[in-house]
């Protein structure tokens, strides 16, 4: 998401969103402001398994969030009201007026098997009546998620009729280059999209950042499902069932400990100061210090 994600990046996140967004009835945004995330390698680092890709304020003050979610760490529905209630109180200030709070759109594009009995690749949600089901008790919320996976299990995609299909075989890792090329000739706006991922392509900071992020990922799923195992054997051995979940946060435990590691280990390698990799990593100077003299690099 970073080729739509920062200033200068309007015109194709405009053209995302308002794709979305004609699943629910909105008119068309003409105007967006994307709100630059200041503390994006932090938050890389930070977050064990997202991150808040893309935060924006359309002209009538509605905020709109994309996260991408690859990989099911469990409670994406719950992730997601959590993701989205933090934007929401950011946008009063003590004392304010409730009625200053905004309206807060939630998209989450995931990759894994989520909610088995809803076939749609586009799913939304709001807050309604149980039984009067046109009763709405307030726009403040809608969720929206959108499935990669069930997307390629699709039979039929219609790239030509349907821009939000051209979207999501853009962002399809696995999309041919004879295809990514006609939907690139089809939508200005998916072809802003590829020219801003080759200039992407140059920025060796934003691109170690990302594989950064990926070994951070990929250690805290293996520590997680290697302490799963462990913990399941320890209460198999001692005839109890909270086995799993021991094993479980010390895996989360142990993988933070790693994940740390190796990002000051490879900003260090990087040449990044001391002080700089604190700041990223949200550690203190002295942690930082121990790690690399664990490492034999100070």
């Amino acid at each position: 998401m970073k080729y739509m994600g920062e200033k200068g990046d309007e015109e194709q996140l405009l053209a995302f969103l308002n794709v979305v967004l004609q699943r629910t009835g909105r008119d068309g945004i003409v105007s967006i402001e994307i709100v630059e995330n200041k503390t994006f390698s932090a938050e890389i680092i930070g977050d064990k398994a997202s991150i808040l890709d893309i935060r924006s304020e359309m002209s009538d003050g509605t905020r709109a969030n994309i996260e991408v979610q690859l990989r099911n760490v469990g409670n994406m529905d719950k992730r997601s009201l959590f993701y989205w209630s933090r934007e929401y109180v950011k946008g009063i200030e003590s004392g304010e007026d409730y009625a200053n709070l905004p309206c807060v759109i939630a998209i989450n594009i995931i990759d894994f098997e989520f909610m088995p009995l809803l076939n749609d690749v586009h799913t939304s949600f709001h807050l309604w009546e149980d039984r009067q089901k046109e009763y709405q008790l307030t726009d403040t919320l809608e969720i929206h998620f959108i499935n990669m996976l069930k997307f390629r299990h699709l039979q039929e995609k219609d790239i030509v009729n349907n821009p939000l299909h051209r979207w999501l075989t853009f962002f399809d890792k696995n999309t041919n280059e004879q295809t990514l090329k006609k939907i690139i000739k089809m939508d200005t706006a998916i072809e802003k999209a590829q020219k801003k991922i080759r200039f992407v392509a140059q920025d060796k900071e934003m691109l170690r950042a990302y594989q950064m992020r990926e070994m951070a990922l990929s250690d805290f799923t293996s520590g997680i499902n290697n302490a799963r195992r462990e913990g399941i054997a320890i209460g198999e051995q001692r005839g109890i069932a909270i086995g799993e979940q021991q094993g479980i946060a010390i895996g989360e435990q142990q993988g933070d400990l790693k994940r740390s590691a190796i990002v000051v280990v490879n900003l260090q390698n990087d040449g990044f100061p001391v002080e700089k990799i604190a700041d990223y990593t949200r550690l203190s100077v002295e942690d930082v210090i121990k790690i690399l003299k664990e490492h034999g690099l100070t």
